[in-house]
């Protein structure tokens, strides 16, 4: 049997093969009536928030909650091909204890979909733009390797809720700042599993990784089918940065020690970047995001181009900074910084997603 990613109107791509078809939703999820609110509220293990929500937003928290709702969508099209994989037996994806994980992860995507939900009913209830879902792509084809990525883009997220709330505070929306960090714990609680099931420590470090809203919407973008939104992705005002790949992937698994990392990416739908390319590489700099420590800044090493596209290393400086568990990296113009927020500010790619190994 062939692995079925396919929800809503998601589209998966597995070993290259894009496939697709319709599942059933008996939800009703993304616009579900009362009764399958409750439905979803009683999988999930508790309702919707029910205080009155906001009749307006600020921008930033506009932009905040709608980047939370766009990515909720896609998690809830990920579980939902996950929970469809496991039920069904797929290649790469039997497993002993399939009734249990059928339950965890029924469980994980009603919370998404509540997630998905809130965030949505805000948006709508401020007048502001909601995204519906895209079509999305996920590059895994076993169970092991899907709940690694899924422990991956729930750091990115708990590390892009830290800011959100940042924002809420700034345009004075204290009411969202308790909810949102309520999610934060509910997402800390999933990827304690899911490290624990990859045979990592459960507890990734003591102070998460900040991720700036337009690492994370970029980061997203690896998950969409381009074109596949049924809005203009411009309607969600954060910037997309071209990739910045690790080691020659997406996402660079590495073992706990100083090295030497490669990287690349293609600046040609970088107007900033024209200035750059070609260049020895020496006003340019890897910095990387790790906990919550003041960004960190390299120079490049072995620079080479090909036309636009840059190649280079850069030394990861594991030990001095005590990088464990989820770091990201961008190309930057500068190497000073006070907050992470300000590495985007100064980004011509990323975000690189590295993901340091601490095994039981």
């Amino acid at each position: 049997m062939k692995a079925h990613f396919v929800h809503l109107s998601v589209v998966s791509t597995l070993l290259g093969v894009a496939l697709g078809a319709a599942i059933p939703n008996n939800d009703g999820f993304p616009a579900p009536s009362d009764q399958q609110k409750l439905g979803i509220a009683v999988q999930a293990g508790g309702l919707l928030p029910n205080s009155p929500p906001p009749t307006s937003l600020g921008a930033g928290s506009a932009t905040a909650f709608q980047l939370i709702a766009f990515n909720e969508l896609f998690e809830t099209a990920y579980f939902s091909s996950l929970v469809h994989n496991i039920s069904a037996g797929v290649d790469g994806y039997r497993a002993e204890n399939k009734d249990e994980l059928v339950k965890i992860f029924s469980t994980v995507l009603a919370q998404e979909e509540q997630h998905a939900l809130a965030a949505v009913s805000t948006l709508k209830g401020a007048g502001v733009f909601a995204p519906s879902p895209c079509q999305y792509q996920f590059p895994v084809s076993n169970l092991k390797d899907a709940v690694n990525l899924a422990e991956t883009f729930t750091a990115v997220v708990l590390g892009a809720l830290q800011g959100a709330n940042v924002l809420f505070a700034k345009d004075g929306a204290t009411a969202p700042i308790q909810t949102v960090s309520s999610v934060i714990g509910q997402e800390g609680e999933q990827n304690g599993f899911y490290r624990v099931f990859l045979d990592k420590v459960p507890s990734e470090s003591p102070f998460l990784t900040a991720v700036p809203a337009p690492f994370a919407w970029s980061a997203l973008q690896m998950f969409v089918i381009p074109g596949s939104c049924p809005f203009p992705l411009g309607n969600i005002n954060l910037p997309i940065f071209p990739p910045l790949m690790t080691n020659g992937a997406a996402v660079a698994a590495i073992e706990p020690r100083d090295q030497d990392l490669s990287f690349a990416a293609d600046l040609s739908a970088s107007g900033v970047a024209k200035e750059y390319i070609g260049r020895d590489g020496s006003s340019l700099f890897l910095t990387y995001t790790t906990g919550q420590q003041l960004p960190i800044s390299v120079p490049l090493k072995h620079v080479s181009w090909s036309g636009s596209k840059i190649s280079f290393s850069a030394e990861f400086p594991f030990s001095k900074h005590v990088m464990q568990g989820f770091s990201h990296a961008a190309l930057t113009t500068k190497n000073s910084f006070e907050s992470a927020d300000a590495v985007a500010e100064a980004a011509l790619a990323g975000p690189g997603i590295i993901q340091v190994n601490n095994a039981l």
